[in-house]
């Protein structure tokens, strides 16, 4: 049976007007262990949770943005499925927003740094390319549902 883990991709949008979608930055962490990669927040499944309890509670355990300041995005979810350390894995994502431009994040111990990117560098630092396909599918569903 796959590894199951939930996260957000967590966005913000530049401080110039919304019908800007050039101006949307994702949120990645960089791992503390193994090939210090980066992704959004995720993490394991618990007993008694559900998949978005999942991310919601990893968004806050890893980057210390709490619910109250995330704006979920109806309509995207991505799944992806690979495998991680030689067993197969299956992430689920939604896509969220932070309300404050300016959120303070603070990183636990799993991981070493946090970056606010563009598409196309936030695609270059994901490096695998699952990541990279949600990173663009997550981009190009915000700019056809610009208001």
């Amino acid at each position: 049976m796959a590894l199951r883990a939930c996260g957000l991709i967590i966005f913000r949008r530049c401080l110039t007007p919304k019908v800007d979608n050039g101006a949307i930055e994702f949120l990645l962490l960089q791992a503390s262990d193994g090939i210090h990669h980066w992704t959004p927040p995720k993490g394991h499944v618990d007993p008694g949770e559900n998949d978005l309890e999942t991310a919601l509670r990893e968004t806050q355990e890893e980057a210390g943005l709490e619910a109250s300041q995330l704006t979920i995005i109806e309509g995207f979810r991505k799944e992806l499925n690979y495998v991680a350390r030689g067993k197969p894995k299956t992430v689920i994502y939604w896509l969220a927003e932070v309300k404050d431009y300016n959120a303070e994040i603070r990183l636990s111990h799993e991981h070493q740094a946090y970056r606010w990117l563009g598409l196309d560098a936030a695609c270059h630092l994901a490096e695998f390319q699952e990541m990279k396909a949600a990173l663009r599918e997550g981009h190009q569903f915000l700019c056809s549902t610009a208001t």
